[in-house]
């Protein structure tokens, strides 16, 4: 597509470092049948040669530079917006390979749909990366968002789609809050349904995850830039919605997942509470059996038991990192009701006086 024909779809792609991917990422995008769109890969001051591959690619790819990054996929993701020339913005990660048929089916949803503000989708059940935390993390994602309600609370940028107009209502992601990758697409969900419009969580949207996991990497992604900030965003707005990871019942199975933790600990002075323990635990399977099942179906039982494992200590980190998040708020709010309290008191001891 030349840069005079009016495109309706921009897929814009967020990079920094990500040269390990980004070539699978891109051959996925062009490798569609669909014409009308353009492909703009924003490098977010990569050292590591990923602006070289994205520019070995022809039109309609091409590459918007910051020359000062890295400053964040949020900042990244507006400055691909600004130069973006078509009505659907289509946000793709660099470690993600589009599905055959993602673009075309981008197309049809909006054109079907025009009350709907944006869509995404999910990591498809087959994830690049091999070994049990890369599986079971990648899987993961994709069993949530395979069981969310389609009329979605929120948005998420992996590989997900707004309107250009709708973009521009909201004044795109948040890059100052979220430097970092973090919950910018999920804090722009929220804008975007505080306006009453559509988001629709298309299951059939799909691609493929090339990342591949550490327990380290994990952890740490889960607590700091996912746990911990949409945390704090739950406790700003005061909306929890019963969807994706906050569904009632993982709600419950983080108290389950204390209690037996707690319990096994309590073991060693009565034995006792190893049965509660135990019992906790069960409960934690009962609550969590349609995953686990699928889990199971996917590699086996030892790949389940594996998964189940893990999940129980993300049940713990996430839920602790919850209250850690709700501590500092509380906290916050005190200090601020201490110093209008006390900014009252001097208003009134001047009011006072001059009487």
């Amino acid at each position: 597509m030349s840069l005079e024909t009016q495109p309706v779809i921009s897929v814009v792609i967020p990079v920094h470092n990500g040269a390990a991917y980004l070539k699978s990422c891109l051959e996925a995008v062009t490798a569609t049948e669909y014409c009308s769109y353009e492909c703009i890969v924003v490098d977010d001051g990569s050292t590591d040669g990923s602006r070289t591959i994205a520019a070995e690619f022809p039109m309609p790819v091409r590459v918007v530079e910051i020359s000062d990054g890295p400053r964040g996929p949020a900042y990244a993701r507006n400055r691909g917006a600004e130069v973006a020339r078509g009505e659907i913005l289509f946000f793709v990660d660099a470690d993600v390979a589009l599905a055959r048929g993602a673009l075309q089916r981008l197309a049809k949803t909006f054109s079907e749909q025009p009350a709907l503000a944006a869509v995404f989708g999910s990591y498809d059940a087959a994830p690049a990366a091999a070994g049990l935390v890369s599986q079971y993390r990648n899987l993961l994602h994709h069993f949530v968002h395979q069981h969310g309600n389609p009329d979605a609370s929120t948005f998420w940028a992996g590989c997900g789609a707004i309107r250009q107009k709708v973009f521009e209502k909201v004044s795109g992601f948040d890059a100052r809050r979220y430097p970092r990758p973090s919950i910018e697409d999920i804090e722009l969900g929220y804008r975007v349904r505080e306006l009453e419009l559509a988001i629709l969580l298309d299951k059939e949207l799909q691609g493929k995850h090339l990342k591949r996991w550490t327990f380290y990497s994990m952890i740490r992604t889960d607590v700091l830039c996912r746990a911990i900030p949409w945390s704090r965003l739950i406790l700003q707005t005061r909306k929890l919605p019963d969807d994706l990871n906050l569904k009632l019942e993982q709600r419950a199975s983080f108290v389950l997942a204390a209690f037996a933790c707690a319990s096994l600990m309590l073991s060693a002075i009565r034995l006792e509470w190893l049965a509660a323990s135990a019992a906790a635990t069960l409960g934690v399977v009962v609550l969590n059996r349609d995953l686990y099942t699928f889990f199971f179906r996917q590699q086996g039982v030892i790949f389940a038991v594996g998964c189940g494992a893990l999940h129980l200590l993300y049940y713990l980190y996430s839920g602790l990192s919850y209250f850690y998040a709700r501590a500092g708020f509380e906290c916050n709010r005190a200090v601020s009701f201490s110093r209008i309290f006390a900014l009252k008191q001097r208003r009134l001891s001047r009011a006072t006086s001059r009487k």
